[in-house]
C-alpha cells in the first residue's frame, strides 16, 4: 500500500456517514469508536462489549527475577586439599558430618596412650570388679554344673578390658609370669597394668594367657585369637582339639 494513501484524511462523506467531522479532537476520536462499534456489531454486543471494556482491569505480569548462578570453579589443575576445601565450602553446613581420624592420625595425636600418671594399678581395680559382673552376667552364673564349652564359647566373644591375664606360656621366656589387669586390647597385643603400677605390652602370638573367674580358668592362645574385641563378638570360632604356639 502506498505510504500517501495512510497519510490521507477521512474524506468528508465517510465522516457523515459514521456520524463524525473530520476535526481530530478526543471528542471526535471517542465519537468515531462508538459508531464503529455500533455499525460493526449489533446493539447488544455493543453495549455488552462496552460495559466489559469500561470495567476491565489490566493485570500486570510479574516475573520472580533468577539468581545468577554461580560458576563452578574448575577443578583441573588444583591438588587434593584444595578440591576438598572447595567442597567442603559447598556443602550446607547442617548436613556436615565429621571427618574420622584416620590410624595415622590417631598414633600422632597419641590418642590411645596412657599418660604415666593414670598408669597405676588402683585405679583399675573397679574396672576390675565390672569386668566380673560383666562375665558372671553373660555365663549365668559360673557354678561347678555349668557347660565348660559353652563357657569357652561365650568367653571367646567376650570383652576382656578389666579381666586379670596372666601369661602362663610363651616363645619369650620373659613374658612368663606376668600378670595384671588389661587396659587395652589391640589386634595383636595386650596391654596391662602390673601391681607394681607398670605398663606392659604383651604380645597375642606365641603366648598363652590364663584369666580366671571364681574359681574357673579358661586358657588363651593367642596366636588364635589375634582379632580386635569388636570382631571378635561377631566371628565364629572353630573347636580344634590341640593348639600349639
Amino acid at each position: 500500500m502506498d505510504e500517501r494513501l495512510l497519510q490521507l484524511k477521512n474524506p468528508h462523506e465517510m465522516g457523515v456517514v459514521l456520524g463524525i467531522g473530520v476535526n481530530k479532537t478526543l471528542k471526535v476520536a471517542e465519537s468515531f469508536t462508538r459508531a464503529f462499534i455500533a455499525n460493526s456489531m449489533k446493539q447488544s454486543e455493543a453495549r455488552f462489549l462496552e460495559d466489559a471494556l469500561s470495567r476491565k482491569a489490566v493485570i500486570l505480569e510479574y516475573a520472580r527475577p533468577k539468581r545468577p548462578k554461580a560458576k563452578r570453579k574448575s577443578k583441573e589443575g588444583k591438588g587434593k586439599a584444595e578440591v576438598l576445601e572447595y567442597a567442603r565450602e559447598k556443602r550446607p553446613t547442617a548436613k556436615r558430618k565429621s571427618k574420622a581420624l584416620s590410624a595415622g592420625e590417631k598414633r600422632r595425636l597419641k590418642v590411645f596412650d596412657i599418660k604415666p600418671e593414670h598408669q597405676r594399678y588402683e585405679l583399675f581395680l573397679p574396672l576390675n570388679n565390672l569386668w566380673k559382673q560383666y562375665i558372671l552376667s553373660i555365663c549365668n552364673g559360673l557354678r561347678r554344673s555349668s557347660n565348660p564349652q559353652l563357657i569357652q564359647q561365650k568367653l571367646l566373644k567376650a570383652d576382656f578390658h578389666g579381666a586379670i591375664l596372666t601369661v602362663v606360656r610363651s616363645k619369650c621366656p620373659s613374658y612368663v609370669g606376668a600378670t595384671g589387669i588389661l587396659v587395652q586390647e589391640f589386634k595383636h597385643i595386650f596391654k596391662i597394668i602390673t601391681k607394681e603400677d607398670r605398663l606392659k605390652v604383651i604380645p597375642k602370638k606365641n603366648s598363652v594367657f590364663a584369666v580366671e573367674v571364681n574359681g574357673f580358668v579358661s586358657h588363651i592362645y593367642g596366636s588364635k585369637f589375634q582379632y580386635r574385641a569388636s570382631e571378635r563378638s561377631v566371628k565364629k570360632f572353630k573347636v580344634k582339639g590341640s593348639i600349639d604356639l
